[in-house]
């Protein structure tokens, strides 16, 4: 469902609006149920008043007031009414602040080669890649994020950004089948994510490489790379994904399905293992630390290795803020219905024996 953007207009002079407009449904629900209500008070009394002569209905129904149930039900549409507008979140009146924002410079390393497809943890390693990576976005305060995909290259899928969102929108693009080389070169991926930090504005003090992958380096290149991370104070934690018993590579057809495994120029079935060995010496290399949690997710523990490190202020801007009223609507609205409740609908009392 596409959210309701906010109604914004000016009032006597002053900025107003209303935050969450689609509450004023509850307004009107609230005045025409107690209008319904009103109205089907005053319907009872006409019957009553039709059935008995107007010198006999003191008698029969003494106490009874017409005005009452339609006083209670006027209460309790209004009341509902002013709590429908309370919860569209008026504002008037605007304020101008200095928001900064503070965090480290995080770029994530992505392995997308075909040997993600292999499904020794499930629902496959790609998977379980997608979901340590959305719950890294989904804890970071403040952090910027970039996203660098590699397989036999590497490219730049979302540059640095705050806005976690967009990066989650790069992230379900990713696919194996749709990488322009094939391969696994963890040395590229390692070098475009060092360019992608070292042209960052107002870049961090402390910056970090998050290294999703198995870990299977075709190329060999990555000391050179891991050297270049570690004169320049950027730490690689790396994330490893897979088993170290192996699992054969599937390979699909266009439709998706399953075709067969991968063979090698000699026909035998190509096994890809997590290199565990290779990714913890990339990581202590730069002072990082290497994670696995072959049952869970291991990204909590990057979480908490990240809030530990020092924050640099990455962004500041002067925001408007509104001023919020709803505590005038809400506060009348709860007494409306409260005396309601107090309100009886007749001043009949019970009479003692």
């Amino acid at each position: 469902m596409t959210p309701v953007e906010p109604w914004r207009f000016t009032v006597l002079g002053y900025q107003a609006g209303l935050a969450q407009p689609l509450f004023l449904l509850l307004v009107l629900v609230g005045l025409t149920l107690g209008l319904l209500a009103l109205v089907g008070a005053l319907r009872r009394r006409s019957r009553v008043r039709a059935l008995l002569h107007e010198r006999h209905a003191e008698r029969f129904t003494p106490g009874v007031s017409v005005w009452r149930p339609a006083a209670q039900s006027g209460l309790y549409g209004l009341g509902l009414a002013l709590f429908g507008f309370a919860l569209a979140q008026p504002q008037c009146g605007t304020r101008s602040e200095l928001t900064k924002r503070r965090g480290i410079d995080v770029v994530v390393a992505l392995d997308a080669s075909k040997s993600m497809f292999a499904r020794d943890v499930q629902p496959s390693r790609l998977e379980r890649a997608k979901l340590e990576l959305t719950t890294l976005l989904d804890e970071l305060k403040g952090d910027r994020v970039g996203l660098v995909v590699f397989a036999g290259d590497a490219f730049i899928q979302s540059p640095l950004t705050s806005d976690y969102s967009a990066v989650k929108l790069f992230l379900r693009a990713v696919d194996p089948e749709v990488m322009p080389q094939g391969g696994t070169n963890v040395g590229a991926a390692l070098r475009l994510a060092k360019q992608v930090l070292d042209n960052a504005d107002r870049g961090s003090k402390e910056r970090v490489v998050v290294l999703l992958t198995d870990g299977e380096d075709l190329v060999g290149d990555v000391g050179e790379a891991t050297e270049s991370l570690k004169d320049a104070g950027v730490q690689v934690l790396a994330v490893g994904v897979g088993s170290e018993s192996g699992e054969p590579i599937p390979v699909f057809d266009r439709r998706g399905a399953f075709v067969d495994y991968k063979k090698d120029a000699a026909g035998e079935t190509v096994i890809t293992r997590l290199d565990r060995a290779g990714l913890t010496a990339i990581a202590e290399a730069t002072g990082g630390t290497f994670y696995f949690q072959p049952r869970g997710v291991a990204m909590s523990q990057v979480v908490e290795r990240i809030d530990q490190m020092q924050k640099s202020e990455l962004e500041s801007r002067v925001t408007v803020r509104y001023d919020e009223r709803f505590q005038s609507y809400a506060i009348p609205g709860l007494a409306l219905l409260a005396l309601g409740m107090l309100l009886l609908p007749s001043s009949r009392r019970r009479s003692s024996p």
